[in-house]
């Protein structure tokens, strides 16, 4: 890949799609809007290789970040906003119900089944921080708790998920 070797990267899109599309799909709940965000992935990915760095940590949890974030900034351009207030109520509530995320189909690396050994309100800030692209400060807002426990309750979330995560490596 850091070579621009063009087998690289189908080596890396054969193995690696699947995943991220879960991922994705998790975040925006559209297959339309996943399939164009995946490809975005791909060519961030493509684009800044060379910025990844073994020492900080697996090239998997890189990709997931990438394409994480890639899915929040997509919820949040001002363009997916104004398509959502043009797209008819109907409609829009059909492909809701029809794409939710509580369709384990979508959930391509199981990650769910490591989420259900979270307490719920472990699950919760996980949910709100990376899967609905929420700041500290607005789980915070939106929970009515103080800033310095959502940190705490995060920090403990995080440790939790990691030591749940230990047994799928």
């Amino acid at each position: 890949m850091k070579e621009k070797n063009e087998t690289g990267f189908h080596y890396l899109y054969d193995h690696y799609a699947g995943a991220l599309y879960g991922v994705v799909l998790r975040i925006v709940q559209s297959k339309e809007y996943t399939e164009e965000i995946i490809q975005d992935v791909f060519v961030k990915i493509w684009n800044a290789i060379h910025q990844y760095d073994s020492s900080k940590g697996r090239f998997y949890t890189w990709m997931i970040n990438i394409a994480r974030n890639t899915a929040i900034d997509y919820l949040k351009s001002k363009g997916f906003q104004n398509e959502l207030k043009n797209q008819p109520l109907p409609d829009f509530v059909y492909n809701s119900a029809e794409l939710s995320t509580t369709n384990n189909s979508s959930d391509f690396i199981g990650f769910n089944n490591v989420l259900e050994g979270l307490e719920v309100d472990k699950k919760e800030l996980i949910d709100l921080a990376y899967y609905q692209g929420y700041t500290q400060n607005e789980i915070s807002e939106k929970l009515k708790i103080p800033l310095g426990t959502v940190k705490t309750k995060m920090r403990n979330a995080l440790m939790k998920l990691k030591d749940l995560l230990k047994d799928y490596q």
